[in-house]
């Protein structure tokens, strides 16, 4: 049995074929596990129960990328979204327009952290923007 990896060192043809090929293999392989399939590779039909949950997986959306926070550390991120939500709530006094505001915060937030500041709001501590109720 030939080792992918150790066969990019090799400068022969059959060693570049064999790792291309597993490559195509993986790749194959990879289509196969899509989402729509649930861990399953026949087309027997799915039951309510397996539509619902499909349908919560597909529509899980998380906020859309920042250039302004490129790192894989999203603090500064999840912060800026909540303070966003609550400059909305500031702007707007409508809960229901700022509402798409408050599931990007939400999303990329830990649920600790939003619970805290909406704790520290309630109590008028929180550190960020002030929102008259």
């Amino acid at each position: 049995e030939h080792n992918a990896a150790a066969q990019i060192g090799n400068n022969n043809s059959h060693s570049t074929n064999v790792f291309a090929r597993n490559k195509k293999q993986e790749l194959k392989m990879a289509d196969n596990l899509k989402i729509n399939k649930i861990f399953r590779r026949d087309d027997t039909p799915l039951t309510q129960e397996q539509e619902a949950m499909l349908s919560q997986v597909r529509a899980v959306q998380t906020t859309p990328r920042d250039a302004r926070f490129p790192s894989s550390n999203q603090a500064g991120h999840c912060w800026n979204r909540y303070n966003e939500w609550l400059l909305c709530l500031k702007q707007t006094d409508d809960a229901g327009v700022c509402q798409p505001l408050r599931y990007h915060a939400t999303s990329i937030c830990p649920a600790i952290w939003t619970e805290k500041w909406d704790e520290e709001r309630e109590e008028g501590t929180f550190a960020g923007l002030k929102v008259d109720k």
